[in-house]
């Protein structure tokens, strides 16, 4: 079977082919609908198509279906990530903004106004908790006021904190990947724990390696059955003629398409666009790809798939069951790379339109957190009685701080 590469054709949203360029800009002008492939009813009703007939024409409209919402998908991305630089890193800059000032506003209440033990403790707090970030989000001159309210761990408190890690990424890592630390090992630090980690995992992989050679080697050792042997050929011959299908799909268009004896210049680029487009659905495996351009070309007719061997047609379905597979992978790759790239649960952007709505959503909780930041520090300056007003009504928090409201990082 051809072995299958990343590239895709341009008239269509690839597969798998088209991965690396799935926040790639949109082209100013849309493609022109893809041809429809189907088996016409011979008659009024749907009773005359046979299973394999059937199951042609599910498989063509899933395909168009899934490369539809794939190219959406892919189209929303790209404008998500576009709003993304020009509406929602100018809010985050604001609002890192207006944090450094209410930690200068509230740094100087902390030094000159008449604030109780209590008040003082919580601008710490608010300071130390809250603020950490900000001085490698551009605001380097806080790193004295952070360092004042969270002054550095005693050499007991320091190694405590490394002791307390080390209990935490180990009970991580062993329930991850199963690795049982031994009882005396020093992973202190996160070199050590690195180190350690490293050549756990390569023990780890050595085994597996070592098993699964064994494995091999057994199973080359036992005889297949007549069973085994006849399913394993029918396998092998069935590859070779789908292989042998497919490729007669590829030559009869290249030899159609070939440019090198076109004259005519604008035909001859015409030729070698769709050729790169035919070579690539070729290298992909994508027979849909390669029959839409054979009726484009009037290569083929709705006569000739309505002819089509039932045996032909089975050879045919298991490719298009593999490409509607592909593209099925592809959006999932696409939606995970949006997830992860926002930061955001899996559900929240699974479609163009939640997508979008979960933005909007974000943005304007992080427009409101602006306003607000910008309101207290503009009243705080202006009177004391206000930053006194805010204390009051703040409380240390219990827990682990929850962090500042971020839709994407840094």
């Amino acid at each position: 079977m051809p072995a299958k590469k990343t590239a895709a054709p341009a008239s269509k949203p690839a597969s798998k082919a088209a991965s690396k360029a799935a926040f790639a800009p949109a082209p100013p002008t849309k493609p022109a609908k893809p041809q429809l492939v189907r088996i016409a009813r011979p008659d009024a009703t749907d009773a005359a198509r046979s299973k394999a007939q059937k199951e042609f024409n599910r498989l063509t409209s899933r395909i168009a279906k899934a490369e539809k919402e794939l190219a959406d998908f892919r189209d929303a991305a790209t404008a998500l990530r576009q709003r993304v630089q020009n509406e929602y890193r100018p809010l985050q800059h604001a609002h890192n903004a207006a944090r450094a000032q209410l930690v200068r506003v509230l740094d100087r209440a902390h030094d000159e106004q008449k604030l109780s033990k209590t008040e003082r403790r919580k601008v710490a707090n608010i300071i130390g908790e809250f603020s950490a970030d900000l001085p490698e989000r551009g605001f380097p001159d806080l790193q004295p006021i952070i360092d004042k309210y969270a002054p550095p761990l005693s050499p007991e408190e320091d190694a405590e904190a490394d002791r307390q890690t080390a209990e935490m990424m180990k009970a991580l890592f062993e329930a991850q990947f199963g690795i049982k630390f031994d009882p005396d090992v020093d992973v202190s630090s996160p070199e050590k724990m690195q180190a350690y980690m490293d050549s756990k995992m390569a023990e780890q992989e050595a085994e597996f390696e070592a098993e699964e050679a064994e494995y091999e080697a057994r199973r080359a050792k036992r005889k297949k059955s007549p069973k085994q042997q006849a399913a394993e050929e029918k396998k092998q011959l069935e590859e070779k003629t789908i292989t042998k299908t497919v490729r007669g799909l590829y030559l009869d268009l290249v030899k159609v398409l070939h440019p090198d004896r076109e004259r005519d210049e604008a035909e001859k680029i015409r030729k070698t666009v769709l050729l790169q487009q035919v070579t690539a659905a070729y290298e992909a495996n994508e027979l849909l790809t390669l029959l839409r351009l054979q009726l484009e070309l009037n290569r083929i007719d709705q006569s000739h798939l309505e002819s089509l061997a039932e045996e032909e047609l089975r050879h045919y379905n298991k490719l298009l069951r593999e490409q509607a597979r592909e593209l099925d992978e592809a959006m999932y790759e696409e939606q995970a790379e949006v997830s992860s790239f926002t930061k955001r649960p899996f559900f929240l952007v699974s479609t163009p339109t939640a997508m979008v709505r979960d933005f909007e959503l974000q943005k304007a909780g992080l427009t409101r957190r602006v306003r607000q930041l910008e309101a207290e520090v503009l009243a705080f300056g202006h009177d004391p009685a206000a930053i006194k007003a805010f204390l009051k009504d703040y409380k240390i928090p219990k827990g682990p701080p929850a962090g500042m409201p971020m839709l994407i990082r840094l």
